[in-house]
This record gives C-alpha cells, sequence and structure tokens, in this order.
C-alpha cells in the first residue's frame, strides 16, 4: 500500500533532554490512526516535527514520498490538515465561519483577502457537510465550542489533504457536544476519497470504529504500534499509561477502567 506518512527513527532532543527516541511509523493510504499517551509522552513534540514546527535532531519522515529537508515544506503542509485548539486565539472574534474555512485554502489564519467566488462556494459546501449551513454567517465569537471544532475541520479540507491531524479536538466539550462531534468524525472517515485520520487523544472512549490502527507513546518512545485489534489491549494501555487498567466496551465503543489492588 502507498504511504501518506512514513517516519524512520526520528529523534527530537533540545539541550540534554531527549523528547523523542528512535520513533519509526508508517500510515498507508486506507488506515485511519489514533495517537494514545499520557501527558508528556511526546504527542505533541511529535506532531510539531510532522508538521514542520520542530526541526528533529536525527532520523528521517516523509509526506506523500516528500522527504523533510528535501521538499519545500511550506507547499507540503497544506496536504496535511492540522485540527488543533491552539489555532483557535489566532482567529478573530468577528471573523464569519465562512472567511475561516476559506483561510484554509491558503493555510493562513487571519486572511487578508476574502478569496476567490470558487472558494467560498467550496466553503459553503464543507459548511453545510459539516451540519453547519445555519452559521455561514455567524462571527467566532459566538460559535459554541462543537461548532468551532466543526468549522476547523472545514478549514483544515479546504486545500484537499491527504492527511488530517485531529489534536485533541474533543477538549472542553460538553459530553453531548462530543457524541455529536464524534458521530461527525465517524461520518468523515468513511467518506469516498477521506483522508488519512490521525487523532491524538487521552481517552479511549473517543476512538470510533472507523479507526484501523494505533500508536501508544511513553516518555517519547514506541511502546506498540500496529492495527487496532492486535495492540489496543489492556496490556499496552496499562504500560503506555503506567497504571493498571482493562479495557471494555460498552456497544460499539471502548471504555478503559482503573483496576484498583
Amino acid at each position: 500500500m502507498d504511504a501518506i506518512l512514513e517516519v524512520s527513527h526520528l529523534r527530537v532532543a533540545r539541550g540534554r533532554t531527549t523528547i523523542l527516541h528512535d520513533v519509526s511509523w508508517r500510515v498507508a493510504r486506507g488506515e485511519h490512526w489514533v495517537i494514545l499517551g499520557a501527558n508528556g509522552s511526546g504527542k505533541t513534540s511529535m506532531l510539531k516535527a510532522l508538521t514542520g514546527f520542530l526541526s528533529p535532531t536525527a532520523g528521517e519522515f516523509s509526506v506523500l514520498g516528500q522527504r523533510y529537508g528535501a521538499s519545500d515544506w511550506r507547499d507540503l503542509r497544506l496536504k496535511i490538515g492540522v485540527v488543533t485548539s491552539a489555532f483557535a486565539m489566532s482567529i478573530p472574534p468577528s471573523e464569519v465561519a465562512l472567511e475561516t474555512v476559506v483561510s484554509g485554502k491558503y493555510a493562513q489564519l487571519d486572511l487578508w483577502h476574502a478569496g476567490t467566488r470558487a472558494d467560498r462556494v467550496a466553503a459553503l459546501r464543507l459548511l453545510r457537510a459539516a451540519g453547519l449551513a445555519a452559521l455561514v454567517s455567524r462571527e467566532w465569537a459566538y460559535l459554541s465550542q462543537g461548532e468551532r471544532q466543526r468549522v476547523l475541520i472545514a478549514r483544515a479540507l479546504m486545500a484537499g489533504p491527504k492527511l488530517l491531524i485531529l489534536d485533541e479536538p474533543c477538549a472542553g466539550l460538553d459530553p453531548v457536544a462530543r457524541e455529536h462531534f464524534l458521530q461527525f468524525i465517524e461520518q468523515l472517515a468513511r467518506r469516498r476519497g477521506a483522508p488519512a485520520l490521525v487523532l491524538v487523544t487521552h481517552h479511549v472512549e473517543e476512538i470510533t470504529p472507523a479507526f484501523t490502527h494505533a500508536l501508544m507513546l511513553k516518555s517519547g518512545q514506541v511502546v506498540v504500534a500496529g492495527s487496532r485489534q492486535k495492540v489496543l489491549t489492556s496490556k499496552s494501555l496499562s504500560e503506555t499509561f503506567n497504571a493498571r487498567l482493562r479495557l471494555g466496551r460498552t456497544g460499539r465503543r471502548l471504555r478503559l477502567d482503573v483496576v484498583h489492588a
């Protein structure tokens, strides 16, 4: 299978601190991955490295066959959609949803021009697909957290990315909003021509059935990586989070319980 993303022996160190140790990982077409790990496990640093915002100390990685350091990462970044709450502070409160989505075409927040008519038509189509047709002209300041996350996904899809990274997208959502958002992600993953999804989370209950693979990080190292059925186990999760955990299921969704002595 063709690789969307290939990471080989990636190492990131700053001063005497090694943040990532010898990380190797491969995302093939048709796969949707979840990245699990406790705070400080290296998840955020890895995402920064993969999107060109943190230079690796050793190793290499490529997106769509183009290797970091040998390609213009500004152009390649358009092929990687990123949804993160870190973007929220850079969006003007008065910017309407349609304008926010259009800005994704140019990978620029607080876009200084309105884009083309074709851009606006495409942005409207994406907002409708996200269930936000009624909020096209609503200002960012008056969108709920769940609505903002959907707008950011529509924005990320504007450039037609082959890889879409969702960095803890459910943070700050109430239980009902989270469930609606996860249903939206599930539908997105199953669309024909959908990008490969990478969901970064602490919570196994956010892993919907469409996610096929899992990568677990602990102290900057890979604990396990592979197909969901093989690697997502009580044993691997206990090692990842350094606690006695039991993986269970409620309906079609996963559940994680702490085993008390």
